[in-house]
């Protein structure tokens, strides 16, 4: 499982998101949901007008994580006003990650996610390591209190999943 490749959705990948999207969400939440409910959601979270609109963000972003050329999950993260919840340009919001049933407890849902911390790491230009935050020149807005957050529920996080 230690072939999963990390790749950026394009507006080209649009029915591939929707399918996986539909996927992913049905395995993990259909027995928690009436049928109804689950397609009526499906139909408006993943709709063609929605999912465009979110590839087409500026600041959001889709990955998807291939294994032997198959995508086994995805996920979106957000930046600036299209966070859903902070809403700050100091950080960054990981809104879905989702992996396909089948992949989990195969260790790829675990090296995805490890994965996904090394390229978040790389892509905000902090390394995360011995409690040591050092900065690249190009992220010098964020100050040291909020990466010590963002360390500290990274470093939770590796715990219980790597």
């Amino acid at each position: 499982m230690q072939d999963i490749q990390l790749r950026k959705a394009e507006n080209k990948d649009l029915i591939t998101l929707q399918k996986i999207g539909k996927l992913t969400f049905s395995e993990t939440f259909a027995s928690d949901n009436s049928e109804e409910n689950l397609r009526s959601y499906l139909e408006t979270a993943f709709s063609t007008e929605k999912v465009k609109g979110e590839l087409s963000d500026e600041n959001s972003e889709f990955y998807f994580a291939e294994f032997e050329n198959e995508i086994i999950g995805y996920l979106k993260v957000n930046y600036g006003d299209s966070q859903t919840e902070i809403k700050s340009e100091k950080a960054l919001e990981i809104e879905r990650i989702y992996v396909l049933r089948e992949f989990h407890g195969k260790k790829s849902d675990k090296y995805f996610m490890k994965k996904l911390l090394n390229w978040l790491q790389i892509l905000s230009g902090w390394a995360f390591g011995n409690k040591t935050l050092e900065r690249s020149a190009s992220m010098k807005k964020m100050d040291s209190e909020h990466l010590t957050n963002i360390y500290s529920n990274w470093e939770m996080m590796s715990k219980l999943i790597l």
